[in-house]
């Protein structure tokens, strides 16, 4: 397996603030779990993710299906930057890469920029792969019934 190219750690030293356009988006586990409706507990504040993904999301490779023209197909995906990165921490897994650097944590061992690929995030079920459906069809009032319950972002 080829090793990326991680001698800097840039995402260590750095700091979310600091890092370029291409380290941000290298930065992304690429896991889906962002892609997932979220439903918020109004007594505690907590969320919740449900198996219900966007509509653009590939629900095997976990990637955007139009990437590039997401937030104009989409207009409720929220495209995460180093401006907003602040109010989405509370709802992002605490296995996300940007979770994480934000709170001064490394990189889980099956990053892909520290594992070389996605197969270990696959391999461990740390990713949506093969585990949600779109949500297109259901019932906003519906989605309670499809909260997860092993999404415990570690």
């Amino acid at each position: 397996m080829t090793q990326p190219n991680t001698e800097s750690k840039f995402w260590w030293r750095q700091g979310l603030d600091a890092l370029n356009s291409d380290q941000w988006e290298q930065l992304c586990d690429g896991c889906g779990l962002c892609c997932l409706h979220k439903l918020e507990d109004e007594e505690t504040g907590e969320y919740h993710y449900t198996s219900l993904a966007c509509d653009l999301l590939n629900t095997t490779s976990c990637e955007c299906g139009d990437y590039e023209n997401r937030t104009e197909r989409v207009p409720e995906c929220l495209k995460l930057t180093q401006q907003n990165y602040h109010q989405a921490l509370p709802w992002l897994p605490n296995s996300c890469a940007y979770k994480r650097v934000a709170q001064g944590l490394d990189l889980p061992r099956w990053h892909h920029l520290r594992a070389g690929g996605k197969a270990l995030m696959h391999k461990h079920g740390l990713s949506v792969s093969g585990k949600v459906q779109h949500a297109a069809g259901i019932d906003e009032d519906d989605y309670q019934e499809y909260v997860l319950q092993w999404v415990d972002g570690e």
